[in-house]
């Protein structure tokens, strides 16, 4: 396993929070990950124990521990971390839009979980373990997409190229569009919703909502603009989502709070009173990016829409290539 790691604030890091120090240096550790090591005390600054909102000064030194997915395949026994079968190279593959000596860009499909946990066996992180076990370096995830949200996903083939790509993703340089169809025709046609997020417990599991007064120490800043395409009211419409900040959940959570929840959401309402004949799945799809590659040139990519996606868009009419040059 790895060692404790000692990292120092720099001067342009000061004022920054904890959690996105974390998403620049360490961008495949989940908020709830680093949660769990900062409510352990295995997280540290300046010697002391820290919260992820810890507003971080600089010369300070933060203790990192030993992370989960720190061990390298080769560090590992052979019987512990297998090369892909057959399946699950077919699998990849079918996802792969785009590879270089870099990076993969993948279209990922619904329903597939990005990371492991307690009930989640079997992940996108544990294909690309089998690739690791095959190329001697395991890819690592840049960025992440739930479950069952479809579409584009980054994936950094080296370390160093995870942490360039990582300090990318917490700028503006990155930009990210989804589409989605939304109960409902949110009014203005356009706009921008900044609302501040914060995560809550219940019964069907974490979900995010908006954050109350008090609660500022723990909120998230959460940015989206918004721009229907199209629509067929008073039912549903299709629209395009840019989110400036990442935060868990934030497209389904803003879309709720303006009263038009994404179609299919079973934790922010889109589930209930869907059109019959409509697929009871998540109608939201990571779109098309833009980034510059961490060695030259730009990255530009759009990924098809799911198959359930593409029946409900014939179904309502809406026409997937309409605004694809200008909106895509």
């Amino acid at each position: 396993m790895s060692e404790v790691k000692r990292h120092v604030v720099t001067a342009d890091e000061a004022g920054m929070r904890l959690d996105r120090w974390f998403k620049v240096h360490f961008p495949q550790v989940t908020f709830a990950y680093l949660n769990k090591l900062t409510r352990t005390g295995q997280v540290r600054v300046a010697g002391a124990r820290a919260k992820t909102s810890t507003r971080l000064e600089a010369e300070q030194e933060i203790r990192v521990p030993p992370l989960a997915f720190d061990t390298r395949p080769a560090d590992l026994p052979k019987e512990d971390v297998k090369p892909l079968t057959p399946q699950e190279r077919r699998l990849f593959d079918s996802m792969v839009l785009h590879e270089d000596r870099d990076i993969f860009v993948l279209n990922k499909p619904a329903g597939l979980a990005v990371q492991g946990g307690s009930k989640t066996h079997y992940h996108l992180d544990g294909l690309l373990m089998g690739l690791g076990a095959e190329r001697g370096e395991r890819p690592l995830l840049v960025h992440r997409l739930d479950r069952d949200t479809s579409g584009i996903i980054v994936i950094a083939k080296r370390r160093a190229i995870a942490a360039a790509l990582g300090k990318l993703f917490a700028t503006r340089a990155v930009k990210k569009t989804y589409w989605a169809m939304v109960k409902g025709v949110p009014k203005p046609a356009q706009g921008r919703i900044e609302v501040a997020l914060i995560k809550a417990k219940g019964p069907e599991g974490d979900r995010m909502r908006a954050s109350q007064p008090g609660e500022e120490e723990d909120e998230q800043r959460a940015v989206t603009f918004y721009s229907v395409l199209d629509k067929a009211p008073p039912v549903t419409s299709w629209v395009s989502l840019k989110p400036v900040t990442g935060r868990q959940h934030q497209l389904r959570a803003h879309m709720a709070h303006i009263g038009t929840p994404i179609m299919g959401d079973e934790k922010y309402g889109g589930l209930a009173n869907m059109p019959d004949g409509m697929d009871e799945k998540l109608h939201l799809h990571a779109r098309r990016i833009v980034f510059p590659h961490p060695r030259e040139g730009v990255i530009d990519i759009s990924a098809p829409l799911p198959d359930h996606m593409l029946r409900s868009f014939a179904m309502f009419g809406f026409d997937p290539n309409r605004f694809e040059e200008e909106q895509a």
